[in-house]
């Protein structure tokens, strides 16, 4: 497929698509990840976000046919090099300053700083959990301002705590 058929490169804004900007501290990897893949599918780039599988170097040859079929896999390679920019471009536009000075590094690629964000926030996972179930239990409805703040808050260490591999279950009562 010809670059200017890719859907990918039609992209202005990345935000309108994954509204979530991933930062450490708000455990939402999971949601961001599932948000990125699903934007990756539909433009049709979810392959850059695993390593690139390339074909072995043919055997050198002057015969015309291996000239055709290396400018034609040039201009693959370029299509790859200029749709992988575009998500790399995706993923920096989608992450807090603080993420990307960590993964940024020269002539990095898609694949590279998806694998180093997975790595990053899969690690910290257990700790964040423990952090988060803490912090849950600790929540006292006196020192909100109302109930529906208490609630907000509730709801949001919850879907963290969830986003951790961490979710918060509810004792199976009968009242």
């Amino acid at each position: 497929m010809d670059l200017k058929t890719r859907p990918a490169i039609t992209i202005s804004n990345i935000k309108t698509f994954i509204p979530i900007t991933l930062e450490m501290e708000t455990s939402q990897y999971s949601s961001w990840a599932e948000l990125f893949k699903i934007h990756c599918r539909a433009f049709q780039v979810l392959d850059h976000l695993s390593p690139r599988i390339t074909d072995p170097p043919a055997a050198a040859s002057t015969e015309p046919s291996k000239e055709k079929d290396s400018a034609k896999t040039d201009k693959t390679d370029d299509v790859w090099d200029r749709l992988d920019a575009i998500v790399l471009q995706w993923i920096y536009g989608t992450i807090s300053s603080d993420l990307l000075s960590t993964i940024i590094r020269p002539d990095s690629t898609a694949c590279y700083a998806w694998t180093a964000l997975k790595r990053i926030l899969h690690d910290n996972q257990a700790t964040r959990s423990v952090l988060l179930q803490q912090k849950f239990s600790n929540l006292k409805l006196s020192s909100f301002q109302n109930m529906s703040a208490y609630c907000q808050e509730v709801k949001i260490i919850s879907d963290q705590l969830a986003n951790v591999g961490s979710p918060v279950s509810v004792p199976n009562e009968t009242w």
